[in-house]
């Protein structure tokens, strides 16, 4: 996964994979997320990002095996 921002435009673009986008589905009005032929998201652009996106800061946190279930439960 890559994380782009492109301060120029405030936009954030979010690749999952590199697989070729085939259609692109407006989630909202500044939300745009892109999908391979077999359904799976590709990537997912965010406009205005720092206002919709809350994106002064980012991290990456991996979580343990078995953490997901125990949130969930």
């Amino acid at each position: 996964m890559k994380v782009k921002y492109f301060a120029d435009t405030d936009t954030a673009l979010i690749e999952f994979s590199n697989q070729e986008i085939i259609e692109t589905r407006e989630i909202s009005e500044n939300v745009y997320a892109d999908f391979d032929e077999n359904g799976n998201i590709v990537s997912m652009t965010v406009e205005h990002a720092k206002a919709n996106a809350g994106l002064q800061e980012f991290s990456y946190q991996e979580m343990p095996l078995g953490e997901a279930a125990q949130a969930a439960g």
